[in-house]
C-alpha cells in the first residue's frame, strides 16, 4: 500500500466524498445510541459534533488523496476548527477519543460499500492510519486549549489578587472569583512568600496541584517577586500553607488571619504582606509563620495595624486589668527576667510575681516567661505609652 500512487484509490475516494454526509449522520446516530453522556449534550453541542464528523470525513479523503509520500507528517487540526473552542471545554479529551472511535468504526463497517472492487483492504489500512493521526491531532487541540486556559486563569487570578490587595469593592472581587469557580468556602486566609521564579502559569499550577491534594481552594497570583495565595476552606490555614510550601521560593512565608469570606480577605492580605516585609527581622521565625506572631516586627517596620493591635489588645488589656501588672512587668524587665530580683524591687513574695506574670499571659496572650513573648510585651508597652489611646478607655471606632 505504501508504494501505491495516490490515484490508485480514486474510485474509492469519489465514493467516500459522495457518502460524506451520510457517514457523518450515521456516526452521530451511533454516538447517540452508544454514548450515554453524548445524549445529554445540549442541541448546539451535538450539532458541533456533527460538523466535526463531516470535517473528519473530508479530512480522511484529503489524507488518502495525498498519498503516503506527499501527505504531511501530521493531520491538520482543521478537523476540529469546524466547532467553537467552547466544545473543548464541554467535552474532555477522553470523550473526544470516544467520538473519533465511533466515527472510525462506522467508516470501517461501511468499507465494503465504500471501497471500489479490490480496494477494501487498502481502505481499511488507510482508515487505521488516519484514526491514529486524528487522535494525535485531538491531543494537540486539547493541549493548546489547556495552555490557553492556563494563561487566562493566571491573568484572571493576578487581577483578583491585585484587587484584593488594593481593597477593591466586594462586587469586583465576587465577579472575578466567580469566573474562576471560587466557592468561597470559609475560613479564608492569605499567604505571602517569595515566588520561585520562572513562568507564572507553572508556578500557579504547582500551588493548585498541592492544594487539590489537601482539599482546599486556592486563588494565587505572582506580584513582582512575591507569590500571594488565597486559601479557602482550610480549618487551619497555617497548617495548610505548610503543605503548599513547595510552591513558594526561598525565604519567609507569612499567613494572614482567617476571615469569614473573600469579601473580608483584604484584611488578611494586608497583614500577610506587612508580615512578609517585617519577617527578615526575625531570622529564626518558623516557616510558615502567622502574621500575628510578627506583630512586634511589623510595628517597628511602621505597620499601623500592628501598632493598633499591640496598643489595644496588649497594652490596653494590661491597663484595664490594673496597674500592678504593668508595674510588675516593668520590674521584670529591669531585673533582666530574674523573678526573685523583680520580687525584691517590688517588696513582694516571688510567688506574687509568679502569679502576676501568669495573669499577664492570661490577659494578653503573651507569656513573660517566653523570651519571644517578652519581646512582644516590651514593644507593646512602648507603643502604648507613646500613644495611650488604647489604654484604659476603649478605642474609638475610627481608630480600630
Amino acid at each position: 500500500m505504501d508504494d501505491q500512487p495516490a490515484d490508485s484509490l480514486a474510485a474509492t475516494l469519489r465514493r467516500i466524498e459522495r457518502s460524506a454526509g451520510a457517514l457523518a449522520t450515521a456516526s452521530v446516530a451511533r454516538m447517540d445510541e452508544t454514548l450515554v453522556w453524548f445524549r445529554q449534550l445540549p442541541a448546539d453541542q451535538r450539532s458541533w459534533v456533527m460538523l466535526v464528523a463531516q470535517a473528519g470525513v473530508r479530512s480522511l479523503v484529503e489524507f488518502m488523496r495525498a498519498g503516503p509520500k506527499s501527505r504531511p507528517r501530521e493531520v491538520s487540526d482543521e478537523v476540529f476548527a469546524a466547532a467553537p473552542r467552547a466544545l473543548a471545554r464541554s467535552i474532555n479529551l477522553q470523550q473526544t477519543v470516544a467520538l473519533i472511535q465511533v466515527t472510525i468504526d462506522v467508516v470501517e463497517e461501511q468499507a465494503a460499500h465504500l471501497a471500489a472492487p479490490g480496494e477494501e483492504r487498502d481502505l481499511r489500512e488507510e482508515v487505521l492510519r488516519f484514526s491514529r493521526e486524528i487522535a494525535f491531532s485531538a491531543a494537540r487541540v486539547y493541549a493548546r486549549a489547556a495552555e490557553s486556559r492556563g494563561s487566562w486563569d493566571a491573568r484572571l487570578q493576578a487581577l483578583l489578587v491585585d484587587a484584593l490587595l488594593r481593597g477593591d469593592s466586594t462586587d469586583v472581587l465576587a465577579s472575578r472569583a466567580a469566573a474562576l469557580g471560587w466557592a468561597d468556602a470559609p475560613p479564608v486566609a492569605v499567604a505571602v512568600g517569595r515566588s520561585p521564579g520562572g513562568e507564572v502559569a507553572p508556578v500557579l499550577h504547582t500551588v493548585y496541584r498541592h492544594a487539590r491534594r489537601i482539599g482546599v481552594e486556592v486563588i494565587s497570583g505572582v506580584h513582582g517577586d512575591r507569590l500571594v495565595v488565597v486559601l479557602g476552606g482550610a480549618a487551619d490555614p497555617l497548617n495548610a500553607t505548610e503543605k503548599l510550601l513547595e510552591g513558594f521560593g526561598t525565604g519567609p512565608v507569612v499567613v494572614g488571619p482567617a476571615v469569614a469570606s473573600l469579601d473580608e480577605a483584604t484584611e488578611s492580605a494586608r497583614a500577610a504582606l506587612a508580615g512578609f516585609r517585617a519577617a527578615p527581622a526575625w531570622p529564626d521565625a518558623p516557616r510558615p509563620v502567622a502574621a500575628a506572631a510578627l506583630l512586634p516586627e511589623r510595628a517597628l517596620a511602621g505597620d499601623a495595624a500592628a501598632r493598633r493591635a499591640l496598643r489595644r489588645d496588649v497594652y490596653g488589656a494590661l491597663v484595664r486589668a490594673g496597674g500592678e501588672l504593668i508595674e510588675t512587668l516593668d520590674a521584670f524587665f529591669a531585673a533582666g527576667g530574674v523573678l526573685e530580683s523583680a520580687a525584691r524591687s517590688l517588696f513582694v513574695h516571688p510567688n506574687t510575681v509568679r502569679y502576676r506574670l501568669r495573669r499577664i499571659g492570661d490577659v494578653t496572650g503573651f507569656s513573660p516567661l517566653s523570651p519571644r513573648d517578652l519581646f512582644a510585651l516590651r514593644i507593646a508597652l512602648t507603643v502604648g505609652r507613646l500613644d495611650p489611646r488604647g489604654g484604659a478607655s476603649p478605642v474609638a471606632p475610627g481608630d480600630a
